[in-house]
């Protein structure tokens, strides 16, 4: 399996948990359990504009961030542009140039360089890890989130890989 063809499958996971658990942040009683809920809606905009951070840093484009929590209809928009822009910049960017070096400011002033392979994967791994902190957000106000695992990412997105009967399964 190539770089790409990995990546492109973390950054599809990515878009469809993101909706998944903002569809869920969406459905959220505002006037119930307040805080937990503003502070899941502050951490989800968190990963969006990481995300959108380092869609500038992969573009070679100044940012320009300093943004506050959006409402949750807004942010479902504002996170789908950018996983939408993840998935077009893997169709568009050429397999050997994932591999390339980008030199970029982090929004601390410390300078950074990573390859684009690299940006890629902090950005799946980075909103993964903070989905969880959210999940842990809204069991704590009873409210079960969305079950986002890469694996059932997959299922749902080729059902057909449950009908696969010519395999045997890996002894684990």
């Amino acid at each position: 399996m190539s770089a790409k063809t990995l990546l492109k499958g973390m950054l599809a996971h990515q878009a469809w948990a993101n909706d998944e658990l903002v569809e869920k942040l969406v459905g959220l009683d505002s006037s119930g359990d307040a805080g937990e809920r503003h502070a899941a809606i502050r951490l989800m905009n968190h990963i969006h504009v990481v995300s959108r951070i380092f869609a500038a840093h992969l573009n070679g484009v100044a940012h320009g961030y300093a943004s506050d929590a959006p409402e949750p209809r807004a942010l479902r928009v504002a996170v789908a542009e950018v996983d939408g822009w993840y998935l077009d910049y893997l169709e568009t960017v050429p397999e050997q140039e994932l591999a390339a070096p980008v030199a970029f400011t982090f929004t601390d002033g410390d300078q950074g360089c990573m390859t684009r392979q690299e940006m890629l994967t902090h950005i799946v791994l980075h909103g993964s890890y903070h989905r969880g902190e959210i999940g842990c957000m809204l069991a704590g106000i009873a409210v079960s989130p969305p079950w986002d695992t890469y694996a059932v990412h997959l299922h749902r997105a080729e059902p057909a890989r449950r009908l696969q009967r010519g395999r045997q399964p890996a002894d684990v």
